[in-house]
């Protein structure tokens, strides 16, 4: 498939190159100014071993969940569920790959003809062979801005894995995104220049529509560095958020909750605002919290606790398992329900 609209990123190509590699995860909540505890993971299709694990800083007080347990989600909620909205990094997967457990999920939920619809701040590039070879019916990149929608060959059944294709739409149209490509590049010399240790991510070249630069894959920047790299971002009219290793800026008012929207519309015909009690939304992170906030169903998995003292949005439960056993722990609840009497 032949990917249109992504030229402008050609322009600072010889900044954005580079493989996938290992990954330490950190959250950093920009409005909030106490340090942050870190954890580890690896970047899904990593070609490269990960790096000797260190063990994480203690937490000398972490908060109690504000979540109430997954278990206890009453039934009828469940019932009332028409699909799923996920997270992918350490939702679905753990140490760079999806989790098998969470791959049967996918699958069940699939045959239950229950939508699926993947939203991440990953760019398009590194989306692409996951929107292709996974059941889901679609995932939305680079934090609202771009739709790869899985289709199939109607002849070999719905999303039948040999004849699954993708289709790319974007946010915003061509003429936007090629005025906003000068700027972008404007504000990453910026950045790269002005903060000490500041540089651009290693999976840049997939993107599509925004910046990225790395806070804690191959650079390692602290608080104040971050937080310079966001007012940068700030100030140029970007919008700008810390996800676990890198700090996106973008032109436009996109965003998980947004992309969310668009892809439930695109794939399904409904309209999430219009039923936000009918869709659930699974997460692992502080950049999970715009849908935390805004779905009575959100569900975090249990390793969503290591950022528990970043977080001022809970999700409405949390699961017992962490990272893809926890999103099975979900698929397998909302499941169950649907073969119960209401």
């Amino acid at each position: 498939m032949k990917l249109r609209g992504v030229g402008w990123f050609d322009l600072a190509r010889r900044w954005f190159c580079g493989p996938l590699k290992v990954q330490r995860k950190m959250a950093i909540d920009v409005n909030d100014k106490t340090p942050l505890k870190t954890a580890r993971t690896t970047q899904a299709g990593s070609p490269t071993e990960p790096a000797p694990r260190q063990a994480p800083a203690p937490a000398p007080s972490a908060p109690a969940p504000r979540a109430a347990a997954w278990a206890s989600v009453g039934l009828g909620s469940l019932q009332r569920c028409v699909g799923v909205l996920t997270d992918i990094d350490d939702t679905l997967t753990c140490e760079g790959s999806i989790q098998a457990e969470a791959l049967v999920a996918l699958h069940q939920l699939q045959r239950a003809s229950v939508p699926v619809m993947a939203i991440t701040g990953r760019p398009l590039g590194w989306s692409l062979p996951f929107a292709k070879a996974w059941p889901v019916d679609a995932i939305v990149a680079e934090n609202g801005a771009v739709m790869l929608k899985r289709f199939a060959n109607p002849s070999l059944g719905r999303h039948a894995d040999a004849a699954a294709d993708v289709q790319v739409s974007y946010s915003q149209d061509e003429a936007t995104r090629a005025r906003h490509a000068a700027k972008l590049c404007e504000v990453a010399q910026r950045i790269v220049t002005e903060v000490a240790g500041a540089k651009l991510a290693q999976d840049s070249a997939g993107r599509a529509t925004d910046i990225a630069i790395d806070h804690s894959e191959f650079a390692q920047l602290g608080d104040g560095a971050i937080r310079r790299v966001v007012a940068l971002m700030q100030q140029a009219g970007m919008t700008a958020t810390v996800s676990s290793i890198h700090i996106n800026g973008w032109f436009g008012t996109h965003s998980k909750w947004t992309g969310a929207q668009w892809a439930v519309a695109e794939c399904t015909g409904r309209q999430l605002v219009d039923e936000v009690a009918h869709w659930l939304y699974v997460g692992d992170s502080t950049n999970d919290q715009v849908m935390f906030q805004r779905l009575p169903m959100s569900v975090g998995v249990a390793n969503l606790m290591r950022f528990a003292d970043a977080l001022h949005a809970w999700p409405a439960y949390i699961t017992q398992g962490e990272r893809g056993h926890g999103f099975a722990q979900v698929a397998s609840a909302l499941l169950a329900a649907r073969t119960t009497p209401r």
